[in-house]
């Protein structure tokens, strides 16, 4: 069997023992959703008419979903870096690395179950928006389907980041500690008001960061809004990210263990 072949049926292996895990203990992912979910009725129940300037509960309810989806995104993910510095104290890796098994496969186990689990809570957010009255008919089939793939993407590059986290937490509680700027930035983003309406001196810091072009993209696909740079800008920021955050997590996971 080539190492390719034995790559894919370890990581294959890693992903089922990652995915009964979170099916035996949902409660996790469950409490990091309930974060984006009582952000989002709180924003458009009780501040929705203020917020929208007068334009209404509607109007900014379909402002602040495309932010909510990738705030579930960056909430989701910390319970990554949980299980994965879980892991890594409680001896399993240690075990797995005595074992005739291939070695970035335990790490791309745990990186592709989170990204699955971070669609589905994407999706069971976004169904919550859509009951309280999101509704996206301008978009076409491929924007949605552009819409899907730039989640995907931005999932991975926020998983590997926190894999990278967990990696470098001495337990879980450190880990979610250290993870929690995956949720903080979007609340430092156009997630909730344009960046317009920022204090000047504030803006750049709305602005040069991952989590607003990638929010503004989503509003252009499924909303119809202006684009402009921000969908090639928020790609180099998820390309970037999956890179640094696979090297570092690589790097760490190799080193010897003390």
């Amino acid at each position: 069997m080539s190492s390719l072949s034995l790559a894919v049926r370890d990581s294959s292996t890693m992903l089922r023992r990652n995915l009964l895990h979170a099916r035996r203990y949902p409660s996790l992912t469950l409490n990091l959703l309930l974060t984006p979910v009582m952000l989002l009725l709180l924003f458009v129940y009780i501040f929705g008419d203020t917020m929208s300037g007068g334009a209404g509960r509607t109007a900014y309810i379909a402002y602040i979903v495309p932010g909510i989806l990738l705030m579930t995104i960056g909430s989701t993910v910390i319970g990554t870096a949980v299980s994965v510095s879980t892991d890594m104290s409680e001896g399993i890796i240690a075990r797995f690395r005595t074992m005739a098994i291939h070695r970035s496969s335990i790490l791309f186990g745990h990186v592709v179950g989170s990204v699955l689990q971070t669609i589905l809570s994407v999706v069971l957010v976004g169904a919550v928006g859509v009951a309280m009255g999101f509704r996206s008919t301008d978009a076409n089939v491929l924007e949605w389907l552009a819409a899907l793939g730039l989640l995907a993407f931005f999932a991975l590059a926020m998983t590997w980041i926190a894999v990278g986290m967990g990696l470098g937490s001495p337990n879980a509680e450190a880990a979610s500690n250290n993870a929690m700027p995956l949720i903080l930035l979007p609340l430092i983003s156009s997630a909730f008001v344009p960046l317009h309406s920022m204090p000047g001196w504030f803006q750049p810091i709305a602005e040069y960061q991952p989590f607003t072009p990638a929010i503004e993209t989503l509003r252009g696909l499924l909303l119809g809004t202006e684009i402009g740079n921000n969908w090639w800008i928020a790609l180099l920021w998820c390309a970037g990210l999956t890179v640094l955050g696979y090297r570092w997590s690589k790097a760490q996971f190799n080193a010897d263990p003390k």
